[in-house]
């Protein structure tokens, strides 16, 4: 009896941590499929989710590409002279 009552204690064990894998898994598997979405529609995560809101909401909503934001717009050229001239120095 002593075995029978281990086995059904390590069982409720196991299933707790299967089901931990598995809900793991499964966030991990909607993640990526987010993560493809923003690849493949070319958005931050942070654009594609107020998008999702929006159009969850009822709003009108479109996921146009912006113009780079300033922080990803290349040096300009004197800059990029200065810094080349000054290291060669």
């Amino acid at each position: 009896m002593r075995d029978y009552d281990l086995m059904l204690i390590n069982c409720g064990l196991n299933s707790t941590t299967e089901e931990k894998k598995q809900t793991a898994a499964d966030v991990l598997f909607q993640y990526s499929k987010f993560a493809l979405a923003c690849i493949g529609n070319q958005a931050r995560p942070c654009d594609l989710r107020l998008h999702l809101m929006k159009e969850i909401s009822g709003l009108p909503t479109t996921l146009k590409k912006a113009s780079p934001a300033p922080c990803s717009k290349s040096m300009p050229e004197s800059s990029t002279s200065v810094a080349s001239h000054s290291s060669s120095g």
